[in-house]
C-alpha cells in the first residue's frame, strides 16, 4: 500500500487495495543518457523547424538571451548557458554583442549572488546581465495589442537587441498548458499591465463566471484563451531562436530543444507529456494527493499544483484529499488574502478581477474549488485560515480519511480511489 509524503515525514494509506482503481507515477521513458553539454549540443546541432543557430545570428548583431529568474534556478542555467554563448561566439558574436536578460516578470529584483547563480562566475564577468523591471515604464516599449485585447509592453532593452534567443524549462503549467517558450516574453519580460490583461484569461468572460477550465495543465490549444494569447504576445518580439530543457524529479536535464520557439518548444511538451502525463482508468470520487513532501509542500501556493493535477482525476463532486505541510504558511500574500479576506466567491472574484496576480489566483482556485468539490487539506495551516472558504482542514491522512467518510455517505468502503503520492509533478490522464 502507497504511503503519503508529508514534510519529512509520510502517512499510510489506510484504504483498502481493492478499491484503488490508480496509484499515479511518472513513466518510464527510455531517454539518451547525455552529459548536459552533450544534450545542449545534440540540441543545437539538431535545430526543430529552423536552420543552425549560425544562420539565425550575423556577425553585428547585438544579441539577447533571456533567461529565467532564479524562482526557476531548478532548470540549471549555469550548466547550459556557457555551451550557447560558446555556440554564438563561434558564430561571430562577441561577448560585447550579448545582453542576458533576466525574465523576472512580476518578481522582485535579484541580488548579484543570485545573478552568478544563475549564469557560472565567468560568464556573470564577461556578459552584461540585467534584470527586466515590469514597473519601469522608460523601460518598457508598446509593441502592439493582441486580439484580446491584451496591450503589449516588453522590455526596452531586449527590443533594442537585432535578435532575441529563448532560454528556459518547460514543465506542465496549470493555466499555460506547459511552461517555458513563449512564457519567456509574458510575464518574463513584459509590463505590468500587459501581464495582468494577459493573465485575466485564466477567468471566464463576464463577473460571476470563475475561472476557465480550458486555461489548464497539458492544454496549447486556441481553445486555451491564456495560452493563444500568451503567443499572440511573444510574436510582437520575434524571437529569433529557443533553447529549451525538460528536467527529472531531480532536477537533472534529461533533454533540450532547440530551434524555433515554437516549434522546438511544442517537441519539448511532448516530451514532458510523455514523461509525466501519466494514463489512468478514469476519474474517482476520492482523490489522495501530496505535494511530495518538502520542500514540495513549503507553502500552500506551490500546493497549487498539487490542486491541479488532483482535479485532473476527481470525479464530479467528488472527494480530493490534499496532503500539503505548508511549513511556511500560505507563501505569498495574494493566495492568503483572497482565502482569508472575503466572505463570498463573488468579492473574491471581484478583487482578482480588478488586481490580476497567480498568487491570488491560486488563493481563488483553492477556494473555488471547495465550492464543487469536497475539498480536505492535511496541513499545518491553522484551520481558523480558511473559515471563510468549504475548505476542511485535517492534521492527519488519518483524519482526513474520517472527514472524507462523512462526505460520502459515512463509509469509504468501496469508494473507488486515485492515489498520487507525486501529486506536485504527475498529470492524471482519465482514458475514459
Amino acid at each position: 500500500m502507497e504511503s503519503m509524503k508529508y514534510s519529512d515525514t509520510a502517512f499510510p494509506v489506510a484504504l483498502d487495495p481493492r478499491q484503488i482503481v490508480a496509484e499515479v507515477h511518472a513513466n518510464t521513458v527510455d531517454l539518451p543518457k547525455r552529459t548536459v553539454r552533450e544534450h545542449i549540443e545534440y540540441a543545437l546541432d539538431h535545430p526543430i523547424g529552423a536552420g543552425p543557430l549560425s544562420e539565425a545570428v550575423r556577425p553585428g548583431d547585438k544579441v539577447c538571451i533571456i533567461i529565467s529568474d532564479t524562482t526557476r534556478r531548478w532548470q540549471q542555467p549555469s550548466t547550459y548557458l556557457p555551451v550557447l554563448v560558446e555556440r554564438l561566439n563561434q558564430a561571430g558574436i562577441p561577448d560585447r554583442d550579448i545582453l542576458i536578460l533576466c525574465a523576472t516578470g512580476t518578481h522582485r529584483q535579484q541580488t548579484e549572488e543570485e545573478h552568478i547563480s544563475l549564469v557560472g562566475e565567468d560568464l556573470y564577468r564577461r556578459i552584461r546581465f540585467i534584470d527586466h523591471n515590469c514597473d519601469d515604464k522608460e523601460h518598457l516599449t508598446y509593441m502592439g495589442t493582441t486580439r484580446r485585447g491584451t496591450p503589449v509592453w516588453l522590455d526596452s532593452y531586449a527590443m533594442a537587441c537585432d535578435k532575441i534567443i529563448l532560454t528556459g524549462g518547460v514543465v506542465y503549467h496549470f493555466l499555460a498548458g506547459f511552461g517555458g517558450g513563449r512564457k519567456s516574453i509574458v510575464p518574463g519580460i513584459a509590463g505590468r499591465e500587459t501581464i495582468n490583461t494577459n493573465h485575466n484569461n485564466a477567468l471566464n468572460p463576464g463577473l460571476g463566471s470563475g475561472s476557465n477550465p480550458k486555461a489548464c495543465n497539458g492544454n496549447m490549444t486556441e481553445s486555451n484563451p491564456f495560452h493563444s494569447d500568451l503567443v499572440e504576445c511573444a510574436a510582437f518580439a520575434k524571437p529569433a531562436y529557443l533553447l529549451n530543457v525538460i528536467v527529472d524529479d531531480n532536477y537533472q536535464i534529461v533533454g533540450a530543444f532547440a530551434g524555433d520557439w515554437q516549434k522546438a518548444h511544442a517537441a519539448a511538451a511532448k516530451v514532458v507529456e510523455q514523461l509525466d502525463g501519466v494514463p489512468i482508468p478514469r476519474r474517482t470520487p476520492l482523490v489522495v494527493s501530496s505535494a511530495g513532501g518538502y520542500p514540495k509542500d513549503i507553502n500552500l501556493y506551490q500546493t497549487s499544483k498539487t490542486l491541479s493535477n488532483a482535479l485532473a482525476a476527481v470525479a464530479p463532486g467528488g472527494t480530493m484529499i490534499l496532503l500539503s505541510q505548508c511549513r511556511e504558511g500560505f507563501g505569498d500574500p495574494d493566495c492568503e488574502a483572497q482565502i482569508c479576506n472575503f466572505d463570498s466567491m463573488e468579492a473574491r472574484e471581484k478583487a482578482l478581477r480588478a488586481d490580476f496576480s497567480i498568487g491570488g489566483f491560486v488563493g481563488f482556485l483553492f477556494a473555488e474549488t471547495a465550492e464543487h468539490y469536497h475539498l480536505i487539506l492535511v496541513t499545518d495551516i491553522p484551520a481558523e485560515r480558511f473559515a471563510h472558504t468549504k475548505i476542511q482542514v485535517a492534521r492527519t491522512l488519518d483524519e482526513a480519511l474520517a472527514l472524507a467518510a462523512r462526505a460520502n455517505g459515512g463509509s469509504l468502503d468501496g469508494v473507488e480511489t486515485t492515489l498520487m503520492p507525486h501529486g506536485g509533478s504527475t498529470f492524471p490522464l482519465p482514458q475514459a
